[in-house]
């Protein structure tokens, strides 16, 4: 256990540990843990424990053209304040919450996404505010994330990295402010093909909305401005029984299809406007 040393006034310390156990919960899924706090020194008065479940600024990148902030808030787990600590006390406060649908996965099988989330506790004492440092979470995939990311593999796109971005997408309904690309590449190649795609799930209980689209490197980070996407659904349960695979080609051939008739209304247009 490493103790996070904070102090106040006088040079009084307050210690506080975040126990998150290392093992993965899955969107929907129950956060636990505990808070540790010790006052080392003297009798000591907690008036608030607060915390906040982040995706890390450091890769949550604002849709809004202004940077990074401190994170954005998944949710905040509960945690209660307003006791006294004797001398020398030491005392374990357990933490549950259950995590929204849409947080974004940060591992899948064990294997880092590229996005970091976790817990920071924030604890004021009299003459003492402070908060820690980020203790990871590992948040892993769902079934249904698994089942349509391993058919677009079988396609030959394999996955290459994943952003979260702090904006809300178009015309759904949405409990977070965010939403996380899957960027994947293609190892296969072939005429038509799109070098990159990027997916987009947006998952409730019953399923998810999947967005599928071309990447294109260094475009706009707000959602209209990007290549338009298809937007397809499937639900958690036929995660094992329906034909992922299937709807991988599908789906490519429907992006496909969608680049060429954008090619055919653009070269319609220029004609005219040459006319």
């Amino acid at each position: 256990m490493v103790f996070k040393r904070l102090f106040g006034s006088g040079g009084i310390p307050l210690e506080i540990d975040t126990i998150v156990p290392d093992e993965p919960v899955r969107p929907g899924g129950r956060l636990k843990g505990e808070v540790v706090v010790r006052a080392p020194e003297r009798d000591l008065k907690i008036e608030s424990i607060r915390m906040r479940l982040v995706a890390n600024a450091s890769l949550a990148h604002k849709g809004d053209g202004d940077g990074t902030d401190d994170g954005t808030t998944l949710c905040y787990p509960s945690a209660s304040g307003w006791f006294e600590l004797k001398k020398g006390e030491e005392r374990r406060i357990p933490f549950s919450e259950r995590l929204k649908w849409e947080t974004p996965p940060n591992e899948t099988r064990g294997e880092r996404l590229g996005v970091s989330i976790g817990v920071r506790t924030e604890v004021e004492a009299v003459g003492v505010k402070a908060a820690t440092d980020l203790d990871p979470v590992r948040v892993e995939t769902l079934p249904l994330h698994e089942a349509v990311l391993d058919a677009f593999a079988a396609e030959g796109y394999a996955f290459e990295s994943s952003r979260v971005y702090e904006s809300a997408l178009p015309r759904v309904e949405y409990h977070l402010y965010l939403w996380q690309g899957f960027r994947l590449a293609d190892r296969r190649g072939g005429e038509g093909r799109a070098p990159r795609v990027e997916l987009v799930f947006h998952t409730n209980a019953v399923g998810s909305e999947i967005f599928l689209r071309r990447f294109r490197e260094g475009g706009d980070r707000y959602w209209n401005n990007k290549p338009k996407a298809l937007r397809f659904v499937a639900a958690h349960h036929e995660a094992g029984s329906r034909d992922f695979d299937a709807d991988a080609r599908a789906w490519l051939e429907a992006l496909a299809r969608l680049r060429n008739d954008e090619k055919g209304a653009k070269g319609a247009k220029d004609a005219k406007d040459d006319d």
